[in-house]
């Protein structure tokens, strides 16, 4: 397995943004890709939670974002959303990041997402609700972007209970 450990918040490299993948960075970008996916792994089986991670959050300042989704993995290659809806909706985000913190967030209730996967196809989707917020933190964290950054106010934090 190739475990990286994950870049917790106030780490500076959580703050830069990412440089685009190139088509012939692929091949030699496949051990980022094993370990963004072990690395969520490891962590769904610690701590119980996790659908999606940033390469960044791996020290790895290249446009690339894992998900997991019951199983169903992809690997988003310069993912790009647009076409956010006006409509909004209200959650406790969390983060790999920060991971006993929640903070209290808006995000758009739909989007449509555009990305390459690693045989360079481009995909194109509409997606909403849970995908859509999951995707606006992940591409976020390709700007440098944390969701700290979107707490509705100074009172939008809160410790994760602890069982």
């Amino acid at each position: 397995m190739a475990v990286r450990p994950i870049l917790q918040l106030g780490n500076p490299v959580l703050y830069e943004v990412c440089a685009p993948v190139c088509r012939d960075e692929v091949a030699e970008l496949q051990p980022v890709f094993d370990a963004l996916r072990d690395t969520l792994l490891d962590v769904r089986e610690r701590v119980g939670f996790g659908r999606g991670i940033a390469a960044p959050q791996i020290g790895v300042l290249k446009r690339i974002v894992y998900l997991n989704l019951d199983g169903d993995e992809h690997i988003l290659i310069n993912p790009v959303l647009y076409g956010k809806s006006a409509d909004m909706m209200e959650l406790w985000d969390d983060c790999l990041s920060f991971p006993n913190l929640l903070v209290r967030v808006q995000r758009h209730q739909s989007c449509k997402l555009i990305y390459r996967s690693p045989d360079w196809t481009i995909h194109r989707r509409t997606i909403s609700d849970g995908l859509s917020e999951l995707l606006q933190h992940e591409i976020d964290h390709l700007e440098g972007v944390l969701a700290v950054a979107h707490a509705i106010d100074g009172e939008s934090f809160k410790l994760r209970a602890t069982p």
